[in-house]
């Protein structure tokens, strides 16, 4: 009598309905949506990644890395710069381990580990608002036009004013996550992005992925054009503050591949855990997908953005309890845990400018791929 292991049993009845019809369809439908966005000059091109029950059931590479001033075609292994997606894949885990293991708790005082910090109001802002981009910091200031260094920015954050009450508001907030990466560092007494590849990116071997890269120049998608350089930006980090920062903090500055994020999105999906080996405790991964902010109208895990009542980046058919992020160079992630499938999206729709045609490209994909399932 055969025995059939019933995960195993569940692998085949999903590659035999991915081969049969879904499978086919799904990547049809995607490849012609993505052509047609190319097409418009929405985006140069793009690399999709579906997985569905822990299968991976669409990679493909469509259109170009770059487009001027001659195309290069997309391949599957073109390095992207992340630009946002830098906050969940390399801060947020990295703060969920110094949680799991009581080096801090949510409801620590920033203005504990970096004393000057507390000025101007913010002494009761805690990592927890950080997190959450509840601490009332702004969304952003244009430091780089000073040529500001990491040091002078972060000087410039201590002494900041807040733009709203703590903890009654989402705004999203650079500054926030540039402070919470000076209190890794603080914390670790090890550099950010060293700490973040020895905890994170080497156990998922993730062996593409980090900052300021040294990759073949073949190897990247373009991106903005610099006049200082004279040409696009390519294995260059595209967010200005964090160019003026030496290519690394914690909001932005992470280049990476299709497949390593795979690795990383598999092991959040799994709870914490990767090739058997536990990367992250489950009580941690599933606290950072926690609502925070039911009384926002966007709402805010810890890091992540979770499908709001509003304008949802995921679409219109992702159920109530997915959660992911979104990079201004065209980059995404975005997980449905109640059918377990997650979605990455790297484009460089950047390469053509700073419009913003991919707000409206996120969602409608979305909506293509779960409604072919």
């Amino acid at each position: 009598m055969e025995i059939i292991c019933p995960i195993y049993k569940k692998s085949i009845e999903i590659l035999i309905w991915y081969e049969n019809q879904g499978g086919i369809e799904l990547k049809d439908k995607v490849l012609a949506f993505l052509q047609k966005e190319i097409e418009l000059e929405a985006i140069p091109g793009a690399v999709i990644h579906v997985s569905y029950q822990d299968q991976v059931i669409l990679q493909e590479a469509i259109g170009h890395r770059v487009v001027f001033p001659e195309k290069q075609p997309l391949e599957i292994d073109t390095v992207f710069d992340l630009a946002s997606l830098t906050k969940v894949v390399a801060s947020l885990p990295v703060t969920l381990k110094l949680l799991e293991t009581g080096q801090i708790r949510l409801d620590d005082r920033v203005a504990y580990f970096l004393h000057d910090f507390g000025k101007n109001g913010k002494d009761s802002i805690t990592i927890r608002h950080l997190l959450t981009h509840t601490s009332g910091l702004p969304a952003h200031k244009e430091y780089f036009l000073e040529s500001l260094t990491t040091e002078q920015i972060v000087d410039r954050i201590n002494k900041q004013e807040l733009v709203a009450p703590i903890g009654e508001r989402v705004i999203y907030s650079d500054l926030g996550i540039i402070t919470l990466y000076q209190v890794i560092e603080k914390i670790t007494g090890d550099r950010f992005e060293q700490y973040v590849k020895k905890q994170i990116f080497e156990p998922l071997q993730m062996t593409e992925t980090g900052f300021n890269p040294a990759f073949n120049e073949n190897r990247y998608a373009a991106t903005e054009y610099s006049e200082k350089l004279k040409d696009y930006k390519k294995g260059i980090v595209h967010d200005d503050n964090t160019e003026s920062m030496g290519g690394i903090s914690g909001h932005a500055g992470l280049f990476s591949t299709v497949n390593d994020l795979a690795n990383f999105a598999a092991m959040i999906e799994s709870n914490g855990v990767f090739q058997g080996k536990r990367i992250i405790s489950e009580e941690a991964v599933e606290l950072s997908r926690k609502n925070f902010t039911p009384f926002d109208s966007e709402f805010r895990g810890l890091g992540w953005i979770l499908k709001s009542p509003t304008y949802s980046s995921c679409g219109d058919f992702f159920s109530n309890r997915s959660y992911g992020h979104t990079g201004f160079t065209g980059t995404s992630i975005w997980f449905d845990p109640e059918i377990k499938l997650h979605v990455i999206l790297l484009t460089n729709r950047v390469h053509y400018g700073r419009k913003d045609p991919i707000l409206r490209l996120r969602p409608r994909l979305h909506n293509i791929i779960r409604t072919s399932i």
